[in-house]
Parts: C-alpha cells; structure tokens; sequence
C-alpha cells in the first residue's frame, strides 16, 4: 500500500513539472538585431523581438545576419479578468 501511494505522489509531481513550462514552439529566421537581452529575429518578413537571458542557451555566434532557430515557450504572465 505504501509502495502504491508513493508512486502515485511521484507520478503527480512529475506531470505538475511537465505542465509547468508551457507550450514549446520554434520557428528559424534571420538575426536582424543583438542587444544585452533582446534579440529581434526576421521570420519570412514578420519581426520576432524575444527576451534572452542569462538562461537562455545560445549555441554559436549570435550575430546580426547570422541564421538562427529559435526555440521558446508559451506561458502568461499576468492575467486580469474584467467585469461583464
């Protein structure tokens, strides 16, 4: 029984971990700017402008004119219900 309840609690935890994140997206696009923490990528005419930070990885060169792909997430940060 014990054995029972305690993967139940370790499955939970891992699906509240996996959910936590948000949706993972990519798209692949020009570098048109770099700046301390933001990048502005060009994505078939569309600009991207993302937050970078010191978690975020970067693999190569980040540089103006370089081709990159862009790997980020979908969560929100703040969310206000107005009255009907």
């Amino acid at each position: 029984m014990k054995k029972s309840a305690v993967l139940i609690v370790a499955l939970v935890l891992v699906a509240v971990v996996a959910f936590a994140a948000g949706k993972t997206y990519q798209f692949t696009g020009k570098v048109l700017e770099v700046k301390e923490n933001v990048i502005v990528v060009d994505k078939k005419g569309e600009k991207f402008e993302l937050v970078k930070d010191a978690n975020t990885k970067i693999k190569g060169d980040l540089k103006v004119g370089a081709k990159v792909t862009v790997k980020y997430e979908s969560r929100a940060t703040d969310i206000e219900v107005k009255a009907k």
